[in-house]
């Protein structure tokens, strides 16, 4: 740690442009950040202030110097932090986003579990298919269905999804089961906020534009129109097992269906080491795994 002697001295004083109150934010007195900083500037044999009775200002290398020692700092109170945090218990105000549905059906409740579990947490919740700014909406976390767009923000994988194409057995038996693309093309497709349905043929993804005469923006709704018999849907497991186990919708094509994708929690770097947010990934991680 002799390394480390007098660069949090230097960075408060270069900020604070001032020995007396540099030493009150760091709580130490003025003889000792003086002394440090003095200690610094011999074993870098370098001038890193000029001091007066008045003012404190940096020396050329003192500039470039300090640019470095910023991140320094910087990092080891956020390394301070997280031991902190580690030990800390989840309090305060959570901010979540999810989409209606999943939202509705799988985080919510486990939200409600979770405020039960620590009672200092608060929760404020916004359902919606929209992908809402989390940093200038202030929010801790989203959840996030499918393959993630590139950004700024971390995530986690907190569980798979399975994407069937599913039909009623009153819409197989009047149009028949379709067993290729090819075949697809001549059957109603009822279509949602997704316009390609993709399949994995032969070790390849192969995109399919469906056609029909239902296009509609809510998974349950188009869930209602196949258990009519309107067509055949591409929905997420979520929306379809217990359909799928009573017998009352067929999954076709499960042969070249595609990969599972993922159900993911979203943060902004600047939050990934809150408590509250850190408990609560780890939470629906294990939940969701059952």
């Amino acid at each position: 740690m002799k390394h480390w002697i007098g660069i949090s001295e230097f960075v408060a004083v270069a900020e604070q442009q001032s020995f007396t109150k540099a030493a009150k934010v760091l709580g130490i007195s003025v003889a000792q950040v003086s002394r440090n900083i003095a200690e610094l500037e011999t074993s870098l044999a370098i001038k890193l202030l000029y001091r007066s009775t008045r003012n404190v200002s940096l020396t050329e290398e003192g500039q470039l110097y300090l640019q470095h020692c910023r991140h320094l700092v910087s990092s080891l109170e956020e390394a301070n932090r997280t031991l902190a945090n580690l030990k800390a218990s989840p309090k305060g105000l959570i901010k979540i986003t999810a989409p209606v549905f999943y939202g509705e059906t799988h985080i919510a409740p486990l939200l409600h579990d979770f405020l039960k579990l620590y009672p200092d947490t608060e929760l404020d919740m916004q359902l919606t298919n929209n992908k809402l700014d989390l940093i200038q909406g202030g929010f801790d976390l989203a959840i996030r269905l499918g393959t993630l767009e590139d950004s700024s923000l971390i995530a986690r994988k907190l569980a798979s999804r399975t994407q069937y194409i599913v039909a009623s057995p009153e819409y197989l038996h009047k149009n028949g089961t379709p067993t290729t693309l090819q075949q697809l093309q001549q059957h109603q497709c009822l279509t949602g906020t997704v316009t390609v349905w993709r399949f994995n043929v032969e070790g390849s993804v192969q995109q399919f534009k469906p056609k029909g005469r239902v296009v509609c923006n809510s998974g349950v709704a188009l869930l209602d129109a196949a258990l009519k018999g309107l067509g055949l849907v591409q929905l997420p497991d979520y929306y379809v097992k217990d359909k799928l186990s009573k017998a009352q919708l067929h999954s076709v094509l499960d042969n070249i269906r595609q990969p599972d994708d993922g159900i993911w929690a979203l943060y902004p770097q600047n939050r990934h080491l809150s408590a509250k947010v850190r408990v609560l990934v780890d939470f629906l991680a294990e939940k969701l795994a059952k």
